[in-house]
Protein backbone atom coordinates (compact mmCIF):
# COMPACT_ATOMS: atom_id res chain seq x y z
CA UNK A 1 0.00 0.00 0.00
CA UNK A 2 1.24 3.58 -0.77
CA UNK A 3 1.87 5.75 2.43
CA UNK A 4 -0.44 8.57 2.51
CA UNK A 5 1.48 12.26 2.30
CA UNK A 6 -0.27 15.52 3.05
CA UNK A 7 2.15 17.32 1.25
CA UNK A 8 4.61 17.03 -1.55
CA UNK A 9 7.95 19.29 -2.13
CA UNK A 10 10.17 19.06 -5.55
CA UNK A 11 14.08 19.92 -4.47
CA UNK A 12 16.07 19.62 -0.93
CA UNK A 13 17.76 22.90 -1.24
CA UNK A 14 16.81 25.77 0.98
CA UNK A 15 13.30 26.39 -0.69
CA UNK A 16 12.44 22.93 -0.16
CA UNK A 17 13.80 21.69 2.88
CA UNK A 18 12.77 24.47 5.11
CA UNK A 19 9.32 24.51 3.71
CA UNK A 20 9.37 20.56 4.43
CA UNK A 21 10.81 21.00 8.04
CA UNK A 22 7.62 24.00 8.52
CA UNK A 23 5.23 21.67 7.30
CA UNK A 24 6.26 18.62 8.90
CA UNK A 25 6.77 20.24 12.23
CA UNK A 26 4.72 22.91 12.78
CA UNK A 27 1.52 21.81 10.65
CA UNK A 28 2.13 18.03 11.72
CA UNK A 29 1.77 17.09 7.95
CA UNK A 30 3.34 14.10 6.05
CA UNK A 31 5.67 15.72 3.65
CA UNK A 32 7.42 14.03 0.99
CA UNK A 33 10.92 15.65 -0.58
CA UNK A 34 11.61 14.05 -4.04
CA UNK A 35 15.26 15.49 -5.07
CA UNK A 36 16.63 14.70 -8.51
CA UNK A 37 20.24 15.34 -7.26
CA UNK A 38 22.09 12.14 -5.54
CA UNK A 39 22.22 14.63 -2.34
CA UNK A 40 20.42 17.09 -0.32
CA UNK A 41 21.45 20.83 0.42
CA UNK A 42 20.93 22.02 -3.46
CA UNK A 43 23.75 24.32 -4.63
CA UNK A 44 24.47 24.97 -0.91
CA UNK A 45 25.76 21.37 -0.79
CA UNK A 46 29.39 20.58 0.41
CA UNK A 47 31.61 17.24 1.05
CA UNK A 48 35.55 16.29 1.18
CA UNK A 49 37.09 15.99 -1.42
CA UNK A 50 39.71 13.30 -2.38
CA UNK A 51 41.98 15.44 -0.09
CA UNK A 52 40.07 15.65 2.86
CA UNK A 53 39.10 19.29 2.57
CA UNK A 54 35.44 20.41 3.00
CA UNK A 55 34.55 22.13 -0.44
CA UNK A 56 31.51 23.54 -2.30
CA UNK A 57 30.26 21.47 -4.99
CA UNK A 58 28.35 24.46 -7.07
CA UNK A 59 30.77 27.09 -6.05
CA UNK A 60 31.36 29.22 -2.52
CA UNK A 61 28.34 29.69 -0.01
CA UNK A 62 28.90 32.25 2.18
CA UNK A 63 26.03 32.92 4.78
CA UNK A 64 25.29 36.51 5.67
CA UNK A 65 21.61 38.09 6.33
CA UNK A 66 20.11 40.70 8.45
CA UNK A 67 16.84 38.98 8.99
CA UNK A 68 17.44 37.88 12.19
CA UNK A 69 14.18 34.96 12.08
CA UNK A 70 16.01 33.19 9.19
CA UNK A 71 19.23 33.40 11.47
CA UNK A 72 17.44 32.05 14.56
CA UNK A 73 15.67 29.41 12.27
CA UNK A 74 18.82 28.42 11.08
CA UNK A 75 20.95 28.50 13.91
CA UNK A 76 18.31 25.55 15.41
CA UNK A 77 20.01 23.12 13.13
CA UNK A 78 23.98 24.43 13.07
CA UNK A 79 26.20 26.14 14.84
CA UNK A 80 28.34 28.94 13.33
CA UNK A 81 31.92 29.80 12.20
CA UNK A 82 32.49 33.33 12.40
CA UNK A 83 33.50 34.63 9.22
CA UNK A 84 33.28 37.94 7.62
CA UNK A 85 33.63 37.59 4.11
CA UNK A 86 36.89 39.56 1.98
CA UNK A 87 36.95 39.73 -1.34
CA UNK A 88 39.66 41.62 -3.37
CA UNK A 89 40.40 41.33 -6.96
CA UNK A 90 43.92 40.92 -8.95
CA UNK A 91 44.78 43.89 -10.82
CA UNK A 92 48.16 44.33 -12.13
CA UNK A 93 50.50 42.89 -9.70
CA UNK A 94 48.15 44.01 -6.87
CA UNK A 95 45.01 42.90 -5.26
CA UNK A 96 42.26 45.75 -4.55
CA UNK A 97 39.56 45.26 -1.63
CA UNK A 98 36.16 44.90 -3.53
CA UNK A 99 33.92 46.48 -3.14
CA UNK A 100 36.44 49.13 -3.98
CA UNK A 101 37.02 51.52 -0.86
CA UNK A 102 39.02 54.01 0.91
CA UNK A 103 42.58 52.06 1.12
CA UNK A 104 41.73 50.78 -2.57
CA UNK A 105 41.62 54.24 -3.61
CA UNK A 106 45.19 54.48 -1.94
CA UNK A 107 46.57 51.69 -3.58
CA UNK A 108 45.29 52.56 -7.22
CA UNK A 109 46.31 55.95 -6.79
CA UNK A 110 49.66 57.53 -5.80
CA UNK A 111 49.78 58.96 -2.60
CA UNK A 112 49.48 62.98 -3.04
CA UNK A 113 46.73 62.41 -5.61
CA UNK A 114 44.99 59.67 -3.28
CA UNK A 115 44.72 61.98 -0.53
CA UNK A 116 43.42 64.82 -2.65
CA UNK A 117 40.93 62.17 -3.41
CA UNK A 118 39.76 61.18 0.13
CA UNK A 119 39.82 64.88 1.39
CA UNK A 120 37.40 65.43 -1.42
CA UNK A 121 35.30 62.24 -1.77
CA UNK A 122 34.64 62.68 2.10
CA UNK A 123 33.72 66.23 1.89
CA UNK A 124 31.73 66.01 -0.45
CA UNK A 125 29.48 62.58 0.46
CA UNK A 126 30.42 61.74 4.00
CA UNK A 127 32.18 59.23 5.88
CA UNK A 128 30.82 55.77 5.33
CA UNK A 129 28.02 56.64 2.38
CA UNK A 130 28.04 54.43 -0.81
CA UNK A 131 28.46 56.17 -3.57
CA UNK A 132 28.05 55.05 -6.82
CA UNK A 133 29.71 55.19 -10.33
CA UNK A 134 26.81 56.93 -11.85
CA UNK A 135 27.45 60.20 -9.26
CA UNK A 136 30.78 60.41 -9.37
CA UNK A 137 30.85 60.52 -13.32
CA UNK A 138 28.31 63.09 -12.65
CA UNK A 139 30.40 64.96 -10.14
CA UNK A 140 31.46 68.17 -11.40
CA UNK A 141 34.92 67.58 -10.22
CA UNK A 142 36.70 65.75 -13.02
CA UNK A 143 39.17 64.38 -10.50
CA UNK A 144 36.33 62.51 -9.13
CA UNK A 145 34.69 61.20 -12.54
CA UNK A 146 38.27 59.71 -13.22
CA UNK A 147 37.82 57.66 -9.73
CA UNK A 148 34.49 56.41 -11.34
CA UNK A 149 36.73 55.39 -14.81
CA UNK A 150 38.65 53.38 -12.88
CA UNK A 151 36.55 51.40 -10.55
CA UNK A 152 34.60 50.65 -14.31
CA UNK A 153 37.55 49.65 -15.83
CA UNK A 154 39.34 47.98 -13.15
CA UNK A 155 37.02 46.32 -11.09
CA UNK A 156 33.52 46.13 -13.03
CA UNK A 157 33.33 46.64 -16.87
CA UNK A 158 35.62 43.22 -17.86
CA UNK A 159 34.89 40.75 -15.19
CA UNK A 160 30.67 41.41 -15.99
CA UNK A 161 31.61 40.72 -19.37
CA UNK A 162 32.85 37.69 -18.67
CA UNK A 163 30.02 36.93 -16.30
CA UNK A 164 27.22 37.93 -18.68
CA UNK A 165 28.91 36.85 -21.79
CA UNK A 166 28.03 40.86 -22.79
CA UNK A 167 30.08 43.60 -24.29
CA UNK A 168 29.97 47.05 -22.20
CA UNK A 169 27.82 48.58 -24.96
CA UNK A 170 25.03 45.37 -23.93
CA UNK A 171 25.60 45.58 -20.11
CA UNK A 172 22.79 47.07 -18.77
CA UNK A 173 23.32 50.89 -17.38
CA UNK A 174 21.54 50.58 -14.75
CA UNK A 175 23.73 47.82 -13.20
CA UNK A 176 26.93 49.70 -14.19
CA UNK A 177 25.03 52.82 -12.14
CA UNK A 178 24.66 51.10 -9.35
CA UNK A 179 28.25 49.97 -8.80
CA UNK A 180 29.69 51.19 -5.73
CA UNK A 181 32.45 53.26 -3.84
CA UNK A 182 32.41 52.64 -0.11
CA UNK A 183 33.96 55.75 1.77
CA UNK A 184 35.12 53.75 4.34
CA UNK A 185 38.00 51.16 5.19
CA UNK A 186 35.16 48.46 6.28
CA UNK A 187 36.83 46.06 3.57
CA UNK A 188 33.76 43.13 4.51
CA UNK A 189 31.87 42.35 1.24
CA UNK A 190 29.19 41.60 3.43
CA UNK A 191 27.82 44.28 5.86
CA UNK A 192 24.63 42.50 7.35
CA UNK A 193 24.56 41.67 11.02
CA UNK A 194 24.60 38.01 11.00
CA UNK A 195 27.59 36.29 9.20
CA UNK A 196 29.40 33.18 9.54
CA UNK A 197 29.44 29.22 8.16
CA UNK A 198 28.13 26.41 9.09
CA UNK A 199 30.63 24.88 11.76
CA UNK A 200 29.98 21.24 10.09
CA UNK A 201 29.15 22.47 6.75
CA UNK A 202 25.60 23.28 5.30
CA UNK A 203 25.24 19.02 4.24
CA UNK A 204 24.96 18.52 7.83
CA UNK A 205 22.76 21.57 8.33
CA UNK A 206 20.03 20.34 6.36
CA UNK A 207 20.52 16.95 7.33
CA UNK A 208 19.40 18.22 10.42
CA UNK A 209 16.86 20.13 9.09
CA UNK A 210 15.27 16.92 7.09
CA UNK A 211 15.02 14.33 10.23
CA UNK A 212 11.86 14.74 11.02
CA UNK A 213 9.46 11.87 11.69
CA UNK A 214 7.09 13.40 9.28
CA UNK A 215 9.39 13.92 6.90
CA UNK A 216 10.60 11.14 3.41
CA UNK A 217 13.21 12.52 1.62
CA UNK A 218 13.61 10.26 -1.84
CA UNK A 219 16.83 11.09 -3.57
CA UNK A 220 17.97 10.09 -6.83
CA UNK A 221 14.02 10.62 -8.39
CA UNK A 222 12.80 12.98 -10.88
CA UNK A 223 9.87 14.00 -10.33
CA UNK A 224 8.54 14.06 -13.58
CA UNK A 225 8.16 10.50 -13.71
CA UNK A 226 6.40 10.81 -10.71
CA UNK A 227 4.04 13.72 -10.75
CA UNK A 228 1.50 14.92 -13.65
CA UNK A 229 -0.27 17.83 -14.19
CA UNK A 230 -3.21 17.85 -16.20
CA UNK A 231 -6.61 19.86 -16.60
CA UNK A 232 -6.03 21.73 -13.10
CA UNK A 233 -5.21 18.59 -11.30
CA UNK A 234 -2.02 17.34 -9.64
CA UNK A 235 -1.06 13.42 -9.49
CA UNK A 236 1.45 11.56 -7.63
CA UNK A 237 2.07 8.23 -8.71
CA UNK A 238 -0.97 8.00 -10.80
CA UNK A 239 -3.41 9.39 -7.99
CA UNK A 240 -4.92 12.16 -7.79
CA UNK A 241 -2.83 14.19 -4.72
CA UNK A 242 -4.98 16.94 -3.33
CA UNK A 243 -2.71 18.92 -0.72
CA UNK A 244 0.23 21.45 -1.33
CA UNK A 245 2.81 21.26 -3.94
CA UNK A 246 5.78 23.38 -3.26
CA UNK A 247 7.86 23.17 -6.38
CA UNK A 248 11.54 24.92 -6.30
CA UNK A 249 12.74 23.60 -10.22
CA UNK A 250 12.75 25.55 -12.96
CA UNK A 251 9.10 26.85 -14.49
CA UNK A 252 9.83 26.13 -17.61
CA UNK A 253 11.05 22.28 -17.13
CA UNK A 254 7.80 21.55 -15.15
CA UNK A 255 5.44 22.38 -18.52
CA UNK A 256 7.41 20.40 -21.18
CA UNK A 257 9.01 23.87 -22.30
CA UNK A 258 6.24 24.29 -24.29
CA UNK A 259 6.92 27.94 -24.75
CA UNK A 260 10.33 27.48 -24.97
CA UNK A 261 13.34 27.59 -22.64
CA UNK A 262 13.76 30.57 -20.42
CA UNK A 263 17.82 31.39 -20.64
CA UNK A 264 20.26 31.17 -17.80
CA UNK A 265 23.93 31.20 -17.32
CA UNK A 266 25.96 28.49 -16.30
CA UNK A 267 28.61 27.98 -14.43
CA UNK A 268 32.43 25.18 -14.97
CA UNK A 269 34.59 24.84 -12.21
CA UNK A 270 38.04 23.74 -12.12
CA UNK A 271 39.08 21.89 -8.87
CA UNK A 272 42.59 21.86 -8.23
CA UNK A 273 44.68 20.66 -4.72
CA UNK A 274 47.45 21.93 -4.31
CA UNK A 275 50.77 20.91 -1.82
CA UNK A 276 50.82 24.12 -0.03
CA UNK A 277 49.42 25.51 3.17
CA UNK A 278 47.64 28.72 1.17
CA UNK A 279 47.42 29.54 -2.14
CA UNK A 280 45.90 33.13 -1.99
CA UNK A 281 45.32 35.81 0.07
CA UNK A 282 41.60 35.83 0.73
CA UNK A 283 38.97 32.92 0.31
CA UNK A 284 37.94 35.14 -3.16
CA UNK A 285 39.75 36.54 -5.39
CA UNK A 286 38.03 37.96 -8.52
CA UNK A 287 40.38 38.48 -11.92
CA UNK A 288 38.66 41.31 -12.78
CA UNK A 289 40.52 42.49 -15.66
CA UNK A 290 42.85 39.52 -16.27
CA UNK A 291 41.91 35.38 -17.30
CA UNK A 292 39.11 33.87 -18.68
CA UNK A 293 37.49 32.60 -15.63
CA UNK A 294 35.96 35.10 -12.84
CA UNK A 295 37.32 34.08 -9.64
CA UNK A 296 39.45 31.79 -7.57
CA UNK A 297 38.12 30.19 -4.04
CA UNK A 298 40.01 28.80 -1.56
CA UNK A 299 37.60 26.64 0.57
CA UNK A 300 39.89 26.25 3.60
CA UNK A 301 40.34 29.92 3.85
CA UNK A 302 36.18 30.17 4.04
CA UNK A 303 35.69 27.08 6.45
CA UNK A 304 38.88 27.07 9.02
CA UNK A 305 39.88 23.50 8.14
CA UNK A 306 43.58 22.89 9.30
CA UNK A 307 44.98 20.62 7.15
CA UNK A 308 48.67 21.02 7.00
CA UNK A 309 50.46 21.17 3.58
CA UNK A 310 47.53 20.78 1.20
CA UNK A 311 44.77 23.46 -0.21
CA UNK A 312 42.20 22.93 -2.94
CA UNK A 313 41.28 25.64 -5.27
CA UNK A 314 38.51 26.20 -7.39
CA UNK A 315 38.47 28.40 -10.52
CA UNK A 316 34.84 29.62 -11.76
CA UNK A 317 33.94 30.15 -15.48
CA UNK A 318 30.63 31.37 -16.95
CA UNK A 319 28.86 30.61 -19.67
CA UNK A 320 25.46 30.45 -21.45
CA UNK A 321 23.28 27.57 -20.18
CA UNK A 322 22.40 25.16 -22.73
CA UNK A 323 20.30 22.83 -20.61
CA UNK A 324 22.44 19.38 -21.99
CA UNK A 325 22.57 16.96 -19.54
CA UNK A 326 24.65 17.63 -16.48
CA UNK A 327 24.69 21.40 -16.62
CA UNK A 328 22.96 23.33 -13.79
CA UNK A 329 21.18 26.62 -14.71
CA UNK A 330 22.85 29.27 -11.79
CA UNK A 331 21.36 32.81 -12.83
CA UNK A 332 18.59 33.91 -14.77
CA UNK A 333 19.20 36.04 -17.49
CA UNK A 334 16.26 39.09 -16.14
CA UNK A 335 15.38 41.10 -18.96
CA UNK A 336 11.70 42.32 -20.20
CA UNK A 337 11.16 39.57 -23.20
CA UNK A 338 12.64 36.55 -20.32
CA UNK A 339 10.05 37.95 -17.80
CA UNK A 340 7.28 38.33 -20.18
CA UNK A 341 8.04 34.53 -21.41
CA UNK A 342 8.47 33.82 -17.34
CA UNK A 343 5.28 35.10 -16.59
CA UNK A 344 3.52 32.62 -19.50
CA UNK A 345 5.00 29.71 -17.63
CA UNK A 346 3.70 31.62 -14.02
CA UNK A 347 0.09 31.89 -15.68
CA UNK A 348 0.09 28.00 -16.47
CA UNK A 349 1.28 26.96 -12.86
CA UNK A 350 -1.53 29.14 -11.30
CA UNK A 351 -4.36 26.87 -13.19
CA UNK A 352 -3.08 24.69 -10.39
CA UNK A 353 -4.86 26.19 -7.04
CA UNK A 354 -2.62 23.93 -5.02
CA UNK A 355 0.63 24.15 -6.64
CA UNK A 356 3.12 26.92 -5.42
CA UNK A 357 6.48 27.91 -7.19
CA UNK A 358 9.14 28.28 -4.76
CA UNK A 359 12.85 29.29 -5.22
CA UNK A 360 15.46 30.96 -7.67
CA UNK A 361 14.55 28.60 -10.92
CA UNK A 362 11.09 28.19 -10.16
CA UNK A 363 10.35 31.76 -9.96
CA UNK A 364 13.31 32.86 -12.21
CA UNK A 365 14.74 35.03 -9.84
CA UNK A 366 18.00 35.63 -7.68
CA UNK A 367 18.12 35.39 -4.33
CA UNK A 368 20.65 34.89 -2.24
CA UNK A 369 20.29 31.71 0.31
CA UNK A 370 18.52 34.75 3.36
CA UNK A 371 16.27 35.03 1.23
CA UNK A 372 14.97 31.88 0.18
CA UNK A 373 15.09 30.49 3.46
CA UNK A 374 12.62 33.86 4.46
CA UNK A 375 10.88 33.26 1.35
CA UNK A 376 10.01 29.33 2.42
CA UNK A 377 8.94 30.34 6.03
CA UNK A 378 6.49 33.12 4.78
CA UNK A 379 4.99 30.52 2.49
CA UNK A 380 4.86 28.06 5.80
CA UNK A 381 3.21 30.58 7.25
CA UNK A 382 -0.04 31.06 4.59
CA UNK A 383 0.07 27.16 4.27
CA UNK A 384 -0.61 26.95 7.91
CA UNK A 385 -2.95 29.30 8.57
CA UNK A 386 -5.30 28.49 5.94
Amino acid sequence: MTEHFDALVIGAGYAGAVTARELAERGGKKVLVLERRDHIGGNAYDRPDAAGILIHQYGPHIFHTSDKRVFDYLSRFTAWRDYQHRVVAKVGDGYLPVPFNLDALHMAFPAEKADRLERKLLERYGEGARVTILALREDPDPELAEVADYVYENVFVHYTMKQWGQTPEEIDPATTARVPVLLSRDDRYFQDPFQGMPLEGYTPLFARMLDHPNITVELGVDARDRVALAEGRISLDGSEFTGPVIYTGQADELFGFQFGALPYRTLDFGFETLDMDQFQPRATVNYTVSEDYTRITEYKLLTGQVLPGKTTIMKEWSRAYTGVEGETPYYAIISPENNALYEKYKALAEGYPQLRLLGRLAEYKYYNMDAIAGRALALSDELLTK
